[in-house]
């Protein structure tokens, strides 16, 4: 199978567009005008999602014979949070579900979603939030599993899953009733698809929040769902954990790479009617343009390694999104004193980036709990 992060033949001498090419220009085309139906929660873009996995959004980082290369994946949702951090997230959760599936050693499930979960033609997204909590001592595992014959019996609830609908899949872990876990994830810790369309599965609507309403995102309450073997992606969750933690991580660093690249845009954008006051503001475009730069080149480093089982590694990724966080934060902070009261009018889309950067900040592994992780605080 050919990597899809390589560029289409070149025709007439003109490099044809790249997967990242194709991503932004429908990106601004049909994104755009979606973006503030989707802030709103009036919009959830499944077929633009479908349209971006046509283009092969959600496949360049499948592993080609053993390597994997998370590159095209980031610079695709950067280019895709540059309009809309809501729709970057949602893309941050498809591609963490091709991850799962294309990092799964069950054949049967990777023969049976990996195209579908990578084209686009199947929707989906992650239940690891509670999970990667509770691997931390922050949280316990809200999901428990018993074994029967040919699968398990699962049976909780997760506050919040996104990307989700009726016909849509997501990773999370549950923690067999009979023992055997850890809070690192031991032997008696499992990871498995969740099939939205089962019956035993309900999701509940959230209360409205700050932003981010057209996520698909759910409450799931699982009714004592059977999961099939050949849904599992893991039978010992901890190891798997292990293997995907970095590719989970760094694909977020597009959604932080879009929407800061896009504060500097507003910051540009009044620069010449507002240069004379806003060159008293301490943060300038410069700045995070430095920045910006800066932590593109870090994020492309690590991407193109992210089965580095060093600890010196791990630990930069867990730097990197800490940082990535707090300037998302401090760049859309910036963008909105440099437009003023115009950024302060709910059409302006500084108020929205605004509200977006605080759940990059909080999103798991949010601020605290990288801070935690750094810290080698694991209880």
């Amino acid at each position: 199978m050919e990597s899809l992060a390589l560029s289409r033949i070149e025709v007439a001498d003109q490099p044809a567009p790249t997967i990242v090419d194709e991503v932004a220009s429908l990106a601004r085309r049909e994104l755009a005008p979606l973006a503030p139906a989707i802030d709103a929660g009036t919009a959830y873009p499944d077929a633009l999602l479908r349209r971006f996995g046509e283009i092969g959004a959600w496949g360049s980082h499948v592993p080609q014979e053993g390597p994997a290369d998370l590159r095209c994946a980031i610079q695709s949702i950067a280019a895709i949070g540059e309009i809309c951090g809501a729709t970057a997230f949602m893309a941050w959760c498809q591609n963490t579900l091709v991850w799962y599936a294309a990092n799964s050693t069950n054949l049967k499930l990777a023969r049976r979603f990996g195209d579908g979960f990578s084209s686009g033609r199947v929707l989906g997204g992650t239940g690891l939030s509670n999970p990667m909590k509770s691997f931390f001592g922050i949280e316990r595992l809200k999901l428990k599993g018993r074994k029967v014959e040919g699968g398990y019996v699962v049976r909780g609830a997760l506050p919040w899953v996104s990307n989700l609908g009726p016909d849509h899949f997501f990773g999370t872990i549950f923690e067999r009733e009979e023992g055997g876990g850890t809070a690192k994830g031991g032997p008696g810790i499992v990871m498995f698809l969740a099939d939205c369309s089962d019956p035993a599965i309900t999701l509940q609507p959230c209360k409205p929040f700050l932003a981010m309403d057209g996520t698909g995102t759910y409450g799931v309450q699982f009714r004592d769902v059977f999961v099939p073997d050949e849904l599992i992606l893991a039978e010992s969750a901890g190891p798997f954990v292990k293997k995907i933690r970095a590719g989970f991580i760094l694909l977020q660093t597009g959604m932080a790479l879009g929407l800061i690249k896009d504060c500097i845009e507003i910051m540009d954008e009044v620069e010449a009617p507002l240069r004379h006051i806003n060159r008293y503001l301490p943060q300038q475009p410069t700045q995070f343009r430095e920045l910006h730069a800066e932590f593109e080149k870090e994020a492309m480093a690590l991407a193109s390694d992210p089965y580095n089982a060093d600890d010196s590694y791990w630990r930069r990724v867990v730097a990197l999104r800490l940082r990535l966080g707090d300037a998302s934060v401090a760049a859309a902070h910036a963008a909105m004193l440099h437009c003023g009261a115009r950024g302060y009018l709910k059409s302006h889309r500084a108020q929205r980036r605004l509200r977006e950067a605080y759940f990059v900040a909080i999103v798991t592994p949010a601020t605290k709990q990288l801070r935690k992780m750094l810290a080698g605080d694991e209880h």
